[in-house]
């Protein structure tokens, strides 16, 4: 997937947020915090590792959604550090079970923030495109709700979120 456009909307939405919220300094450290959050949450909905309970994951529309979250929040990232340069979403085959992937996932987030590097900002990029294939996610999938997670976040900044 071209992630051209997913870069150009989210340096729209963070220039408009940063402007309109007034923010100083380096928010580097707390945007990763929010993607470490959103993975978590991520895993939450999926429910992949709670062995002990029998309730099902949540519905795909929510599960997506909570995908989308983290995907804001890793193209912010990648613009903050100069890395959105990165035309083309990274692909790697992996064969871990979802809960792996999201231990791996959350490693790849701690490591790029004490390292911020092209090749550990494309680890989460791979691993990411890891969890939504084991999701059963397709990039139009990804794109489309990306696109209207984006809408949706200009009209909370609108209305006093």
């Amino acid at each position: 997937m071209n992630l051209e456009k997913l870069f150009t909307m989210q340096r729209a939405l963070d220039e408009y947020i940063q402007s309109n919220k007034q923010v100083d300094g380096d928010i580097f450290t707390k945007k990763g915090l929010a993607l470490v959050v959103e993975l978590a949450e991520l895993a939450n909905e999926t429910r992949c590792f709670k062995f002990w309970s029998e309730k099902g994951p949540s519905e795909r529309h929510v599960i997506l959604e909570e995908y989308v979250d983290s995907i804001h929040f890793l193209l912010s990232l990648g613009i903050a550090k100069g890395l959105d340069d990165l035309t083309d979403w990274p692909v790697e085959e992996k064969e871990e079970d979802l809960t792996t992937l999201f231990l791996l996932t959350n490693e790849a987030i701690l490591g790029f923030l004490h390292e911020t590097t092209k090749s550990t900002y494309e680890k989460i990029w791979i691993l990411y495109g890891a969890i939504a294939e084991k999701l059963g996610f397709s990039s139009e999938d990804v794109l489309q709700a990306y696109i209207s997670k984006n809408e949706t976040n200009y009209e909370r900044q609108k209305s006093g979120y």
